[in-house]
């Protein structure tokens, strides 16, 4: 089907958006036509001019995210939708299911189980049936998380060292800042579950978006942390990392989607890593400060004084923040032949922004221009399942690294 653009990016003059604008402008390949999408023309057009001549010719396209007929229209002028519209669980079904109706390639940053489970249960079905990659958290959620493994997976099979048994993700080092999207996001999910039994036991299943769960193997429990503790092995001390809960999901998805090929009975985490005298205290202190923020956002009276504190949705860490952020993970990745292997991924740049901005760029790049390079596979999928390799190679060659050491 012929289409006016490669790439739409809906929610063009928010605040991920304008990021994630600026990339493109920067690194998409002479040719590559884009089109910037939002509700405002007006709001469209300033952020195309702070993009500078490289955005003139762009086309601006409005369209709102409550208009289907709008959002069908926009989902039928390109080959790839990107989008930065969230909260993802009230704002993004209706254009993830026009993208899947239509077959046009989806990439978005979301980190909620609620709207990805809907995603699958509601959209997976049209997208295979019209060849769409509905690629979900093409971010810091769950980008780093999902390559690492696969990467490991991928180390696995070129030595013949049998299937992954156990792999652990430990957060080193992060910096950066957190926007009122991502504030927003928790509270909507959060009050979703405190209303809605299902929904509560959805997001405290290990295997939430996974597919059908009667037809997969035994796959037993799984080691989530949510207690600080010290490990005698290493005498490092972890703690609860606050994407845990959903990037788990994202690799445990991968995984069922290969058909278990990582290992039928792989074992996943994720924590924050301390070490140093000081590392009880941090680690304690890191965890202390997740379950004190999810608390207060769940006590409703104390909600108007916590939206004073917090960053209101739209906006975001100033340049600085973003410019100086880091971040570096390491996965711990073990085989059945007793093999191991650490997986390192690490970026300059405030991870939830700076570095986002790249991976979502990047995502939108391969889905629009890497053709058969990307796994053949359609459907609602995960980075790893969706992009795979092409992405990896691509974020190396933005600086990241993804390295495997034995």
């Amino acid at each position: 089907m012929a289409r006016d653009v490669d790439i739409v990016l809906f929610g063009a003059s928010g605040f991920v958006g304008r990021l994630t604008a600026a990339h493109l402008a920067a690194h998409a390949p002479s040719g590559t036509r884009i089109a910037l999408a939002g509700r405002s023309r007006e709001r469209l057009a300033a952020a195309a001019r702070d993009l500078g001549p490289v955005a003139a010719d762009w086309p601006l396209v409005v369209a709102d995210a409550s208009d289907e007929e709008s959002l069908r229209t926009l989902a039928e002028s390109t080959r790839v939708m990107v989008s930065t519209v969230g909260p993802y669980l009230r704002h993004g079904l209706p254009l993830v299911q026009a993208c899947a109706r239509a077959g046009t390639h989806y990439a978005d940053l979301t980190g909620e189980v609620l709207f990805v489970r809907a995603s699958i249960d509601t959209a997976d079905e049209a997208a295979r049936a019209s060849g769409a990659r509905i690629v979900h958290s093409c971010g810091f959620d769950s980008v780093p998380s999902d390559l690492a493994v696969l990467l490991a997976h991928e180390w696995a099979q070129a030595q013949d060292a049998g299937p992954l048994t156990s792999a652990t993700l430990e957060v080193l080092s992060a910096r950066g800042g957190f926007s009122g999207g991502t504030v927003d996001s928790l509270r909507l999910q959060l009050d979703t579950a405190r209303r809605d039994r299902q929904a509560r036991r959805l997001v405290g299943d290990p295997y939430a978006l996974s597919p059908d769960r009667a037809r997969e193997p035994d796959l037993g429990r799984q080691p989530d942390v949510f207690r600080p503790h010290r490990r005698e092995a290493t005498s490092e001390w972890v703690a609860p990392f606050v994407m845990a809960t959903y990037n788990t999901r994202v690799v445990r998805r991968s995984n069922a989607l290969l058909d278990h090929a990582y290992g039928p009975r792989l074992r996943y985490a994720e924590v924050m890593a301390f070490s140093g005298r000081t590392a009880a205290l941090r680690a304690s202190a890191v965890t202390g400060v997740l379950a004190g923020l999810t608390g207060l956002l769940a006590v409703q009276p104390l909600r108007p004084l916590l939206d004073r504190l917090l960053p209101s949705p739209g906006t975001g860490p100033g340049e600085r923040t973003r410019r100086t952020g880091h971040f570096r993970l390491r996965v711990d990745a073990r085989t059945e032949s007793g093999r191991r292997a650490t997986v390192t991924v690490a970026a300059q740049g405030d991870p939830g922004y700076a570095a986002t901005a790249v991976m979502l760029g990047q995502s939108a790049l391969a889905l629009a221009l890497d053709g058969d390079r990307l796994p053949a596979r359609a459907g609602v999928l995960t980075p790893a399942t969706g992009i795979g390799m092409p992405l990896v190679n691509r974020l190396r060659h933005e600086g990241f690294t993804l390295d495997v050491a034995t």
